[in-house]
């Protein structure tokens, strides 16, 4: 493996008033994957919660918890370690007659449809096309799309909202993380690429200090199907890297929310998100 990091996420809610019971779902425990090994993991939630774990349709390990007591604020902390391998750059290789298999399209059918807030609309759409009809295999197509991309929207952070979509974000020209992967998993479906939103965190820092935590970031990416899920950082403009420790798969954000819930109680409530990520060898 080539890197081991420590990943302390905490967040919850401060309600404006007494909360009499809360209903929730945590997606905060890293995924095992064939690049990375989890070696500890903890979720630590206040008030004192009754909670059932399980992996859910894509792949996703979930916490259902609920709390039955009145609380005017909800405090969820994961901490774990993950050791990080290398990540695919490039996968087996596909062709688009491949792509077109009526059986890998079954397979695939969910990563291939557009939800509302992945749809890329006509011009992205036609773009897409374009870089498709002249790219012989889809690796060139994919890479072609998020450059195109990258070249019109800017990530400004603090631009759009969660339910802001894709549409919206490419009119503007500006976005954040999330944005930018519903751009792009919406274009490469459009030509047939199969393609899934990644939730997880990203070490800002270019060189950490060993044992030092630095101020990390909820982060999300795209894998796109190349006869294996090969992965693409629109944000960053790279390939997710030994600094990305991967969390959830699915559609689209709204599958791999990190904290979502019902409450009764309170008319109003406010988030808050921490990161810290640490470098251990």
């Amino acid at each position: 493996m080539g890197r081991q990091l420590r990943v302390v996420h905490r967040t919850g809610y401060r309600y404006r008033g007494l909360v009499s019971a809360s209903h929730n779902e945590a997606r905060m425990t890293p995924r095992a994957t064939r690049e990375q090994f989890v070696l500890a993991t903890r979720l630590d939630i206040t008030p004192v919660a009754w909670s059932h774990s399980f992996v859910d349709y894509w792949g996703t390990p979930v916490t259902a918890f609920e709390i039955a007591e009145p609380h005017s604020r909800l405090d969820v902390v994961a901490t774990s370690t993950v050791d990080v391998g290398d990540r695919l750059s490039v996968g087996p290789g596909v062709s688009w007659e491949d792509l077109r298999d009526p059986r890998l399209c079954d397979q695939q059918v969910e990563y291939l449809g557009i939800t509302d807030h992945v749809d890329p609309g006509t011009e992205l759409r036609r773009i897409a096309q374009d870089a498709a009809k002249r790219s012989e295999r889809p690796v060139e197509a994919a890479n072609a799309i998020i450059r195109r991309i990258l070249d019109r929207v800017a990530y400004v952070p603090g631009s759009t909202e969660v339910s802001t979509r894709a549409t919206a974000v490419w009119e503007a020209g500006a976005g954040v993380c999330q944005d930018l992967v519903h751009l792009g998993v919406g274009a490469l479906r459009s030509v047939g690429i199969p393609t899934r939103y990644v939730s997880g965190y990203v070490m800002p820092a270019k060189d950490p200090v060993v044992g030092e935590p630095t101020t990390g970031e909820s982060h999300a990416w795209l894998q796109y199907w190349d006869g294996a899920w090969v992965g693409l950082d629109p944000t960053n403009n790279t390939s997710p890297g030994d600094f990305h420790v991967e969390v959830g798969v699915g559609r689209d954000y709204f599958d791999v929310t990190p904290l979502k819930g019902v409450y009764s109680g309170s008319q109003a409530s406010d988030l808050f998100v921490e990161v810290q990520m640490t470098v251990l060898a």
